[in-house]
C-alpha cells in the first residue's frame, strides 16, 4: 500500500498540543534541571526509533532519493495525526506539552515493544494508561480458577473491555490472541478492527452495538480519564462501524445472554455467556462461556486439545 506524505494537511487540530519554542536564552542557559535532562532524552530515544523503521514496514515507500535512515520526521507525523512542526520541536527536545494520547500514537507508529513503550513514557514524565501488566485483581486463586473452568473459554476484563487474563481455550476462541500485541486485547477493538476476531463473531452487528451501548454506560463515570479518551479517539478513527453505532447514543447494561461464536478450528459453537464480578460493577470481572448443547460441549473440548498440543498458556 503506498501513502503518500503531505506536510501541510497532517491533522494538527485532532490533536491540541500546548507547544512553547525555546528562546535563544533558554537554549544557551546551564543545566535546566532533570526535565530538560529528560526532554534531551527522549528527542536522541525518538531519532533513533525513527531512524531504525524501514519505510516498507509501515506502507511507505522508499523512493530514489531517500536520504534519511529510516522515516522522515514528516511520516513519523503522519502515520501519528500529529502536526510536523510540533513533532520536530519533540525531536528537538523544546519544552512543549504532550499528551498520553499523543504518546501512545508515537509508540505505535515507531512500532516500540513493551519495555521501549514504558521508556518513552517515564522519559515524557507521564503515566502508560494502557492495561498494567499485572493487575491486582488477578490473584493465584483466580487464575487457577479460570483453568479449571477449562476445557470451556473463560477471561478476565475490566470495564473498558481489557482482557487482563484468559485461559487456553478462551485464547483461541475468536482469534490467536497470542499473536494480539498485550495493548490491543481488548474487546472493543478487537470486534471492530480486527478482521479474524470479526469474522468469528455470528451476529457481529447486533454484538458490535450491543458493545459500543454498554461502552457509552460504562464511560459515564470515566468522562475526564485519559486511559477512556484514547480508547474512544482511537475507535472513532480507525472503525466507521463504531461511529456509526456510537452515534445512536445507545446505553444498555450488562447482562449475561446466549452467543454464537463460527471458530475457525471447530466450526460453530452456541454458548451462555455469564459475568462472574469480582468487586463493584464497575470494576474487573470474571467471563465465562458455558456450552449451550451437546455438540458446542464436544467442539470447545477439541479446542482446548488444539490449544494444549499448540503448546498454549494461560495469561495473566
Amino acid at each position: 500500500m503506498t501513502t503518500t506524505v503531505q506536510e501541510t494537511t497532517v491533522r494538527e487540530t485532532v490533536v491540541q498540543e500546548t507547544a512553547v519554542p525555546e528562546t535563544a536564552a533558554e537554549a544557551a542557559r546551564p543545566g535546566g534541571g532533570a526535565s530538560q535532562v529528560r526532554r534531551h532524552e527522549l528527542a536522541a530515544f525518538l531519532r533513533s526509533r525513527r531512524e531504525r523503521i524501514a519505510p516498507e514496514r509501515v506502507g511507505l515507500p522508499r523512493g530514489r532519493r531517500r536520504r534519511t535512515p529510516g522515516l522522515r520526521r514528516e511520516e513519523v507525523a503522519q502515520l501519528s495525526a500529529v502536526g510536523v512542526t510540533w513533532y520536530t520541536w519533540l525531536e528537538q527536545a523544546r519544552d512543549i506539552q504532550v499528551s498520553v494520547q499523543v504518546l501512545d500514537a508515537l509508540a505505535r507508529a515507531l512500532l516500540l515493544d513493551p519495555s521501549e513503550r514504558a521508556h518513552l513514557f517515564q522519559l515524557a514524565g507521564a503515566v502508560d494508561p494502557t492495561p498494567a501488566t499485572v493487575c491486582p485483581s488477578i490473584t493465584p486463586a483466580l487464575r487457577a480458577l479460570m483453568e479449571q473452568f477449562e476445557p470451556y473459554p473463560a477471561c478476565v476484563q475490566n470495564s473498558r473491555y481489557d482482557i487482563l487474563a484468559h485461559n487456553r481455550t478462551y485464547g483461541l476462541l475468536l482469534c490467536d490472541l497470542d499473536r494480539v500485541p498485550p495493548e490491543d486485547r481488548n474487546c472493543m477493538i478487537l470486534s471492530f478492527t480486527d478482521d479474524e476476531w470479526r469474522s468469528s463473531i455470528v451476529h457481529l452487528e447486533e454484538t458490535q452495538r450491543l458493545m459500543a451501548a454498554r461502552f457509552r454506560a460504562s464511560m459515564a463515570g470515566h468522562l475526564a480519564e485519559p486511559a477512556w479518551k484514547m480508547l474512544l479517539e482511537r475507535l472513532r478513527t480507525q472503525s466507521p462501524d463504531f461511529r456509526e453505532a456510537w452515534e445512536r447514543h445507545e446505553v444498555v447494561a450488562h447482562r449475561s445472554k446466549r452467543k454464537e461464536f463460527l471458530n475457525r478450528y471447530v466450526g460453530r459453537v452456541t454458548v451462555d455467556h455469564t459475568d462472574l464480578w469480582l468487586g463493584p460493577e464497575t470494576g474487573p470481572r470474571m467471563v465465562t462461556y458455558a456450552p449451550a448443547d451437546e455438540v458446542s460441549r464436544q467442539r470447545l473440548e477439541k479446542l482446548h486439545a488444539i490449544a494444549l498440543e499448540r503448546g498454549a498458556t494461560p495469561s495473566g
